[in-house]
């Protein structure tokens, strides 16, 4: 377990400096069904709309890997099967316990809750004055996984990331590849990232934004760019999370 949180928190949050960032997406015209299903499939391309929107980034911190399972059990007091030191991510987490983490983490550090959770309704609201820890919102995520870069990705994909042609089935321990311009690892690949934003509330409900691949996506889905959405109670072996702070 870890020892000095204080110290690993102030090793793990990098500053991201002010910036901007352009957006696409492809929207689906239709009204969303609801289902079960891990993604929502992306419906007939006839359908789809394309969107491009520019966003301002603020400075704020982001951790250079994923929560792990180390990180995870110490803050919410979990016990696992196997051991938690080799600093695999925490995956089968939902964004509702992602949500939990952050405010868990700012209880044990001493900082104020970013979100306010009701257990009942599910509802979350953020405290933007809060100097707690946060998911990262879609478009923060976006920037600082571009970082200098302006393609697809920031990096050659074998060298950057593990997904389906080079994890052997299986989640990979963090920062075990190279990092991007602004030493931020896993970016891609290994395991998605739930953000905080809902992807289009109108046509999808509270389905909220995961970013990056992972160890089990084909290698066009491991991209800077590629926006996918789930439910907020969906948890799975690939879907684990990244924190950010604000700078208040």
């Amino acid at each position: 377990m870890l020892t000095n949180l204080n110290h690993y928190l102030n090793e793990l949050m990098l500053y991201i400096p002010n910036g901007e960032i352009r957006q696409r997406d492809f929207r689906n015209e239709q009204k969303w069904i609801s289902s079960n299903y891990k993604f929502g499939m992306p419906g007939k391309r006839k359908n789809l709309k394309e969107v491009i929107w520019n966003v301002e980034i603020q400075p704020f911190y982001l951790a250079k890997y994923t929560v792990t399972e180390e990180l995870y059990a110490t803050i919410m007091e979990k016990k696992f099967l196997t051991p938690i030191n080799d600093r695999k991510p925490i995956v089968n987490v939902s964004w509702i316990d992602a949500v939990n983490f952050c405010n868990a983490l700012s209880d044990a550090l001493g900082y104020d809750k970013f979100y306010d959770y009701d257990q009942q309704s599910k509802l979350v609201v953020c405290n933007h004055r809060s100097n707690g820890f946060r998911l990262p919102t879609d478009a923060e995520w976006q920037y600082a996984c571009k970082a200098k870069s302006k393609g697809y990705r920031y990096g050659e994909l074998d060298k950057i990331a593990w997904y389906q042609n080079n994890s052997n089935e299986r989640v990979h321990k963090v920062g075990e590849k190279m990092p991007n311009d602004w030493g931020l690892y896993d970016m891609i690949g290994n395991v998605w990232e739930w953000c905080w934003d809902i992807y289009d509330e109108e046509i999808f409900g509270n389905y909220r934004i995961i970013r990056g691949g992972s160890w089990a996506e084909e290698e066009r889905g491991c991209g800077a760019t590629c926006r996918r959405k789930s439910m907020p109670e969906f948890f799975i072996d690939d879907i684990g999370f990244r924190i950010a702070r604000s700078i208040i």
